[in-house]
């Protein structure tokens, strides 16, 4: 018994047709081939977020993105505090305005040696735990809270 190839020499296509036996001819394209065009109603069935946009990207001057500092970190941030103008002592508390160092936020991670009175914008609920935070609105009730 001849074999399948033997059989179909000296007839051109081999029983394909004329593109069937060329690359991805017979079904269309590959992938995502022809999707605006012969494939345009399989699209719209199967996958008809396919094309456009979707979603929102907020632009990027209306985004703010608060410069935060961690309770952790108070420590090794007095000699820049100091420099700036924005530490101060009451008995035995520093008083920090960070405000001046340009700090609008402070989080609660870590954990500092020395007790902190801290003048900043916002304040977690963890750092007011951990150190005295007055609001950045009120800074002369700051020097006088006990």
């Amino acid at each position: 018994m001849p074999s399948r190839t033997r059989k179909f020499r000296g007839l051109r296509t081999h029983g394909r047709g004329i593109k069937a036996g060329r690359g991805a001819g017979k079904q269309g394209g590959r992938g995502n081939a022809g999707l605006h065009k012969y494939k345009f109603k399989s699209m719209l069935i199967y996958a008809p977020d396919h094309f456009g946009r979707h979603g929102f990207k907020r632009p990027p001057e209306t985004a703010h993105d608060p410069t935060t500092l961690n309770v952790g970190e108070l420590d090794a941030l007095v000699p820049q505090l100091e420099a700036a103008g924005a530490l101060a002592r009451d008995g035995s508390a520093f008083v920090a305005d960070l405000t001046k160092v340009g700090i609008e936020r402070l989080l609660g991670k870590g954990a500092s040696a020395r007790s902190w009175k801290v003048i900043v914008a916002h304040a977690s609920r963890h750092a007011r735990e951990k150190v005295a935070v007055v609001d950045a609105a009120a800074p002369a009730a700051a020097a006088r809270s006990p």
